[in-house]
């Protein structure tokens, strides 16, 4: 339910982050999740969404303001424009203390795991480290971006956030396009990915940032700590610039693998941590890579031209592939999607009993609920690091460690069963 644009609350003082807009309470009562604004200020908004327990807002005036309150670089970034960035009117100290509230009331409340660790920051710079961004377009056929949780349309012409090589695509035109992809991944030529909807469906287009068509053959080329990666148009790639040799630095050491070790590697994608990892199983040890989509299997293929000791399959991670890959002693990576593993994939794991998970996460809430199932199942959550992979936003990167045991109550290292 939308309320009318002129329709402000009564003054709100928000109380904590959460995901969705700091909290606070109506003078009903009711609590109250207001975008564009900062734990301890003193807000007017207009309501956008009631439901039966709670509403969402967006602050249009700040009768308080918080001391870490900045000017948003972005001139998108308000009330009812772009819903893409969360946190650009909050300092870089004041991002980083909601993200770490965030991700330890999810793993408090969903998990029952207290983390007292740090949210680790990327670079100094969030400007232009998006390499992919997926916009919208309008009846002018220009790029947007959406409303927050709203079906409307926001013309950009320009994007912070995202890697400067993408600005000529906000300058052309994209008539009868429903969606419009940018990448710029690596350091090949960025391009687009142009979807239109037809009466016999969807037609995916490859084309340059000023609309000219481009061969279907069209890839991304990137190199990742030695090892080269072909990402074909319609396979998925790390958001952040820096993702891909953070996280499979993070994932290298989680695993602790060595020569002769076996690895199964659940939502592999492209191959980004299963080829990174096979040099350290050695030619003794073995890869299996499971990932359902058929275009990024045909990427990894390409990828793992030359080895003879990884299996790719073309599989959904369900629990009959689990029981099909995972052997007594495995270490086994999960890279799911934002919605987490799939039904039953989480009693599969725990009843091949391999000897280490390490679980990869784009979502706080998704993540504690799989971790409570494995950590109940017999695992022990020895390490967690949360990094900061989605800059002026509230989302983050999480890397999981978790060992087989029966000892659910040992102390681990910045996380503990609570």
């Amino acid at each position: 339910m939308t309320s009318p644009a002129n329709e402000r609350t009564e003054p709100i003082t928000l109380e904590r982050p959460a995901t969705g807009g700091a909290v606070g309470r109506r003078a009903s009562g009711r609590v109250v999740f207001v975008r564009h604004a900062l734990v301890g200020e003193v807000v007017r908004a207009v309501v956008t969404e009631e439901t039966a327990s709670f509403e969402r807002a967006e602050a249009v005036e700040i009768l308080s303001a918080s001391p870490q309150r900045v000017s948003a670089p972005c001139p998108y970034a308000k009330a009812f424009a772009c819903g893409g960035c969360d946190l650009q009117h909050a300092s870089a100290v004041e991002q980083n203390s909601w993200k770490r509230f965030v991700v330890a009331d999810h793993l408090r409340r969903i998990a029952g795991v207290s983390w007292d660790g740090d949210v680790e920051t990327v670079g100094s710079d969030a400007r232009g480290t998006r390499t992919r961004l997926r916009c919208g377009v309008d009846e002018n056929g220009r790029l947007c971006q959406h409303v927050y949780r709203s079906n409307e349309l926001v013309a950009l012409d320009s994007c912070w956030i995202s890697d400067e090589r993408l600005a000529p695509a906000f300058s052309s035109r994209w008539p009868g396009a429903s969606e419009v992809e940018l990448r710029a991944i690596g350091s090949g030529e960025p391009f687009a990915v142009v979807r239109r909807e037809t009466s016999r469906g969807e037609i995916v287009e490859i084309r340059s940032l000023t609309g000219v068509p481009l061969p279907a053959t069209t890839q991304s080329s990137v190199e990742v700590m030695g090892q080269t990666y072909r990402v074909g148009p319609r396979s998925f790639w790390q958001s952040h610039r820096d993702a891909p040799r953070l996280l499979v630095d993070a994932v290298s050491a989680a695993a602790q693998l060595g020569d002769g070790d076996s690895l199964v590697d659940l939502y592999s994608g492209v191959g980004l941590f299963s080829l990174a990892l096979l040099p350290v199983v050695g030619k003794s040890g073995r890869v299996v890579s499971v990932e359902s989509s058929a275009h990024a299997v045909r990427d990894a293929r390409l990828n793992a031209a030359g080895y003879s000791n990884i299996k790719i399959r073309e599989w959904s991670v369900t629990p009959r592939s689990v029981n099909d890959t995972v052997v007594s002693g495995d270490v086994v990576v999960v890279d799911p999607p934002r919605t987490g593993l799939a039904r039953g994939v989480a009693d599969a794991l725990l009843r091949r009993s391999p000897r280490r998970i390490v679980y990869v996460s784009c979502d706080a809430a998704t993540a504690a609920r799989d971790l409570k199932g494995l950590l109940a199942g017999g695992f022990e959550l020895r390490d967690l690091r949360v990094l900061d992979l989605f800059p002026m936003t509230e989302h983050v990167e999480m890397v999981a460690l978790l060992d087989a045991t029966t000892n659910l109550g040992h102390s681990a290292s910045g996380a503990r069963k609570g």
